[in-house]
């Protein structure tokens, strides 16, 4: 009885050490070319010299066939155009970006949320269910490691990420078959959600280049049970099977290595998709000779409005062949001057063509959604630039990289740098903290510089609609005392209502009465709520935010001077 015992030993001992798949071994055998596209044309019209047509097609995923919503537009009577296929993200719809129409491309859009509030939308089949983004609100589920019954995912084209990417290989098909296309010059581009299914369009053949914005994988396990990169000390929890198969084979991450198109990455530094610093990382597991590179906004949340032309430049040097000047990789390193003092040496590439460059430098925090990045000074010196980064212990991380905009708009990340000062030498702590929030605009979002009677020096929020918010609590600088209350002071020559909040989660509804003299405000943590609870206390907020309550105008509030008292 005991050898049937033994040999099942055996086979679970053997099925548990067998290589896990790869994101190859997965796709090798999906045709996007198979199958008739049953294609139905429900509008199409030439109008100001835009041909553009919204259709349905078929796709063919495990054995089954997804009607999937697209639309199409390019110029009318175009030839030999390169096409885009542009990708929306998470409960998104398809759209077109006419910015690149205008510009000579032929640019596809194709639906893969299936969202069914809208009256077109792509049409998965009952035993592919887990493909609608509103599963959940249908009575399904989608799949990632585990599948519906709570089991773990072991087939990884059972996954909505292997759905949603096949589709959008179907609909990169439909493209190629355009008669106005070129099907040696093709690009595509993905936002958010749109972005981290992008990866896998990386290793079509097809593809030129693509760009993706935010996404780039590292969610599941590592974002979902905050296992960040930097956490001191740094434990990693035991995968369980699924999430080793989905990591291996399913997750964007996974794809680096296998990738052959240019691959260009826009982020911003706070965004929810993953940890900033694992996406940089990604590009070390490249193949040689693939061009790829980064460029990630100080502060961005899904926002990448500072990173100049770089979607455009790149597209246009990878899939239509312009000789666009695009910079090398600078180098970076954090080291300890002569007396201990942590700083940035940055070396560019191509210092002539720099317009501007901006050092950043962020304390202690490990989740990248949380982090405060201050401004810092740097000084050229050669063809190195060299910032002081001031520390308040010098056994926390300290963190620092880098934007260096060019004179074409070009704008690239240096590598993302990470030390412990007291590793690296004898190291000195310098900063202090400092119980004066802001002086003048701070680090208050959507604001202006204002100035009330008697010349004090202030803020003004220019967005009626979203107010203004400071991330800049996590920083330990200024992080509020245990038991401080909030003070600031306010001008306003006509009353208001306004909300404060910390953390998103406690508001608290204030008063701006008028006066046409300065006045003041205390605020105790206590007194901001969320469901009946109160702050326990202003040193465990990380964010502030102040908004209009409806008919008030918060552009007509002058703020000044917060600071923390005891």
């Amino acid at each position: 009885m005991r050898y049937p015992i033994l040999l099942l030993s055996i086979f679970l001992t053997i099925a548990q050490a067998a290589p896990l798949l790869t994101p190859p071994e997965v796709w090798k055998d999906y045709d996007p070319n198979q199958g008739d596209f049953k294609e139905e044309i429900i509008r199409q019209q030439t109008k100001d010299g835009i041909f553009s047509k919204e259709s349905y097609i078929s796709a063919y995923v495990n054995g089954e066939e997804v009607r999937v919503f697209c639309k199409y537009a390019v110029k009318e009577g175009a030839q030999k155009a390169p096409g885009l296929l542009n990708v929306h993200g998470w409960m998104g719809g398809p759209a077109i970006d006419m910015k690149y129409v205008n510009d000579g491309w032929a640019v596809m859009a194709h639906d893969y949320s299936g969202i069914n509030k809208r009256s077109d939308y792509t049409q998965y089949p009952d035993a592919l269910t887990h493909g609608h983004m509103e599963a959940k609100k249908m009575g399904h589920a989608l799949i990632y490691d585990r599948m519906p019954d709570g089991s773990q995912t072991t087939n990884p084209k059972a996954t909505s990420h292997y759905l949603w990417n096949a589709v959008q290989r179907r609909a990169l098909s439909y493209l190629l078959a355009q008669k106005e296309v070129d099907a040696s010059r093709i690009g595509a581009k993905g936002y958010s959600y749109g972005g981290t299914i992008m990866w896998n369009l990386g290793m079509d053949p097809r593809v030129k280049a693509i760009v993706a914005y935010f996404g780039i994988g590292w969610i599941n396990y590592y974002r979902d049970r905050a296992v960040w990169m930097h956490n001191n000390p740094y434990q990693e929890p035991e995968k369980s099977p699924g999430q080793q198969l989905y990591l291996s084979a399913v997750a964007p991450q996974a794809h680096a290595p296998h990738i052959t198109a240019a691959s260009l990455w826009l982020n911003g530094s706070n965004d929810h998709h993953g940890g900033h610093e694992r996406g940089c990382e990604t590009f070390k597991s490249f193949k040689p000779g693939v061009p790829w590179d980064f460029a990630v906004q100080a502060r961005g949340h899904h926002n990448t409005e500072k990173l100049g032309d770089n979607c455009k430049l790149w597209l246009e040097k990878h899939v239509l062949g312009k000789n666009h000047f695009w910079p090398q990789r600078p180098q970076s390193e954090i080291k300890l001057d002569e007396k201990g003092l942590p700083e940035l040496h940055l070396t560019p590439s191509s210092p002539g063509e720099i317009k501007e460059l901006q050092v950043y430098q962020c304390l202690k925090t490990s989740n990248n959604i949380a982090r405060f990045w201050r401004d810092v000074d740097s000084v050229r010196q050669g063809n190195t630039w060299v910032a002081k980064l001031p520390v308040m212990n010098v056994d926390d991380y300290l963190f620092s990289y880098a934007n260096i905009r060019y004179n074409n708009n070009c704008v690239l990340s240096s590598d993302f740098e990470a030390v412990i000062p007291s590793k690296l030498g004898k190291a000195m702590a310098t900063d202090k903290k400092s119980d004066l929030i802001s002086d003048g605009t701070g680090q208050w979002s959507h604001v202006g510089p204002a100035e009330g009677v008697g010349g004090v020096q202030g803020f003004r929020p220019l967005d009626n609609r979203r107010g203004t918010r400071n991330i800049q609590f996590s920083d330990p600088k200024w992080k509020a005392p245990q038991g401080s209350k909030l003070s600031f002071r306010f001008y306003c020559t006509q009353p208001q209502k306004v909300v404060l909040s910390a953390n998103r989660r406690f508001t608290t509804e204030l008063e701006i009465t008028a006066s046409n003299d300065w006045q003041s405000m205390t605020i105790p943590a206590k007194q901001l709520l969320s469901h009946g609870a109160g702050l326990s206390d202003w040193s465990v907020a990380d964010s502030m935010g102040i908004i209009p309550k409806p008919g008030s105008d918060i552009t007509k509030v002058i703020f000044a001077e917060f600071k923390w008292v005891k």
